[in-house]
């Protein structure tokens, strides 16, 4: 394998918000292709449950991002303080330009976490994020951005009625998908895996 470049695509995904392309069309092809990939991820008994609903028709993409800069309102508006002004200032421009984002892409997974304990419920998000952070990946190494966002589910049912999403599906993360714009992203800075390592027990590091 060429490490390198591996190495390159994982410490350089990240949520691309300021720097999405809204001008210009993403091409389905490469989106299929990045979700054929993805669906090798880590799956619960790899049974399949895993759905991927592509959005691209314009007036269901603003009712979206109305949902979303709704709850981005009031959720992370009330909490601006506690975000780095950077982040806020990123996250906040995402909510603005949500509906111009090309494509939404919202992954989903059979059954409902919100009737299951916790194992079960690790289960099911299991058989679907590991698939969502793969896509992110594909794209990412193809020269398409996306965001890891959730903030949607806020308003799950009104979105799931929209886009006609069976009742007993869960809907995992929401990705708007585009383009960026410059040539690269830089590793983010993160507190060191040394200090978040423990060996055989909790807080016991070496």
């Amino acid at each position: 394998m060429d490490l390198a470049s591996i190495d390159h695509v994982l410490t350089t995904t990240r949520s691309v918000r300021k720097r999405l392309d809204t001008t210009r069309e993403v091409d389905m092809n490469v989106v299929r292709e990045c979700i054929d990939l993805a669906i090798q991820a880590p799956d619960g008994g790899n049974l399949g449950k895993y759905h991927f609903l592509v959005i691209t028709d314009p007036d269901k993409r603003a009712t979206i991002a109305a949902y979303y800069k709704k709850s981005f309102d009031a959720y992370l508006g009330a909490r601006k303080e506690s975000y780095a002004g950077r982040i806020y200032d990123s996250a906040s421009h995402l909510a603005d330009i949500f509906k111009d984002v090309p494509v939404h892409i919202i992954t989903c997974t059979d059954g409902r976490v919100d009737t299951s304990g916790s194992m079960l419920q690790a289960g099911r998000y299991g058989s679907i994020l590991p698939a969502t952070w793969s896509l992110m990946l594909a794209l990412r190494s193809r020269g398409i951005g996306a965001a890891w966002t959730t903030l949607h589910l806020a308003y799950e049912k009104e979105i799931a009625e929209l886009l006609d999403i069976p009742h007993d599906v869960t809907q995992g993360a929401l990705l708007p998908v585009a383009y960026y714009t410059g040539k690269d992203f830089k590793p983010g800075k993160r507190i060191p895996a040394e200090q978040r390592t423990y060996y055989d027990g909790w807080g016991a590091t070496r």
